[in-house]
């Protein structure tokens, strides 16, 4: 396959498989930044509600700056790895306070916010600014795994960048990553697709029983009320997390304990 033609099928891919979401219906930075981060190893359809509650209470970086991050992860809540909540909240006031409240325009200044890798940075220059900026994430990789790769096991992104440069559509950056995210994802949903032979694939820990899911059940509850820490430790007496989940929420700072009691931190 010529990258001509290698371009031709994902444009008829993506006209095939548009997937309709709120922050390509408007794509203003903080639109794609808080996105961006939500869909961080998070499904599209557990993303869209909680992208539309978050937005309609934080409409802007402004909003989201001005309010405590037990708002934020209040909002958060049910999405997993809230750690991601305290860096959007995070990454507002950093808009506000060192970029005069105008969304960096910068690569260098976008890597500059708290919690975003260079996946996220030029994810946000191409969808916010259509700037063509190659950049890696799941879907990508399925897609020119498939058609490029195939045959290969413990490839790269440093051999995978090079192919995506040569065959980016310089023109239409934005469409042509939407295009690829939706191909992707119906590759993976058919079974075609196969994301370990990424030399970077590490399998995603299951989350019943793990640290994490009581983590977010910790969030949960601190979020309609605030728990003495004695009630913590007499609800999870039998389960061997509480400690690592507890001190874990403390040492991130999701959590505050004053006088004894935990609260989300405002």
């Amino acid at each position: 396959m010529t990258d001509g033609e290698f371009k031709e099928l994902i444009w008829e891919k993506g006209r095939e498989l548009y997937r309709g979401m709120p922050w390509r219906d408007d794509t203003r930075p903080y639109y794609v930044l808080v996105s961006e981060l939500m869909l961080q190893q998070t499904q599209v359809d557990r993303v869209i509600p909680k992208f539309k509650a978050f937005i309609e209470r934080f409409p802007d970086e402004r909003s989201l700056a001005a309010a405590s991050l037990a708002d934020a992860l209040t909002l958060w809540s049910g999405l997993g790895y809230n750690r991601r909540a305290k860096f959007l909240h995070e990454s507002a006031k950093k808009i506000m306070i060192e970029f005069n409240g105008s969304f960096p325009k910068s690569a260098s200044d976008i890597l500059s916010l708290p919690g975003v890798g260079p996946g996220t940075a030029g994810a946000i220059m191409t969808y916010a600014f259509n700037q063509p900026i190659p950049f890696i994430e799941t879907n990508v990789r399925t897609v020119y795994f498939h058609h490029f790769f195939d045959e290969q096991d413990k490839i790269s992104d440093a051999q995978l960048l090079p192919v995506i440069q040569q065959t980016l559509d310089n023109d239409h950056p934005r469409e042509f990553y939407w295009a690829l995210m939706d191909y992707g994802t119906w590759l993976k949903k058919n079974g075609v697709g196969r994301i370990t032979q990424s030399k970077h694939y590490k399998k995603q820990s299951t989350l019943r029983g793990s640290v994490r899911e009581l983590r977010g059940i910790i969030i949960k509850q601190l979020a309609a009320d605030d728990i003495p820490q004695v009630v913590l430790h007499q609800q999870y007496a039998d389960d061997e997390r509480l400690t690592a989940a507890l001190s874990g929420l403390l040492a991130d700072g999701l959590v505050t304990e004053t006088d004894n009691i935990l609260h989300l931190t405002k």
